[in-house]
């Protein structure tokens, strides 16, 4: 005997990641995009001070761990989006940018 159409459907669901494993996905994605933001903008402060604002559309080259080819972070939305988010941040990662010179964080 055949399963019904609706039945057959229904055990053939795949299950969705949990809630908390989605979450946790997104905290090293975002975790992961800081800390190259962060990279970004430490070489961007090796480079030309702290004094200097970077520019909203400077994109810097960045080599990362595990790439072939250099990334391109978007340094000025970078520091834009972080700064509109600081409260958000985590103790590290203000006192990261602190210790870049950063005056906001």
């Amino acid at each position: 005997m055949q399963p019904r159409p609706h039945t057959r459907h229904r055990t053939q669901q795949t299950t969705a990641p949990s809630p908390i494993a989605r979450s946790a996905a997104h905290v090293d994605e975002a975790q992961q995009a800081f800390q190259r933001g962060l990279a970004a903008l430490t070489q961007w402060v090796e480079r030309e001070g702290a004094h200097r604002p970077v520019p909203r559309a400077h994109g810097e080259e960045i080599a990362v761990e595990g790439e072939a080819e250099p990334i391109v972070v978007n340094l000025g939305v970078w520091v834009s989006s972080t700064k509109s988010r600081r409260d958000k941040l985590t103790t590290d990662q203000h006192a990261a940018l602190a210790e870049l010179g950063v005056d906001w964080a």
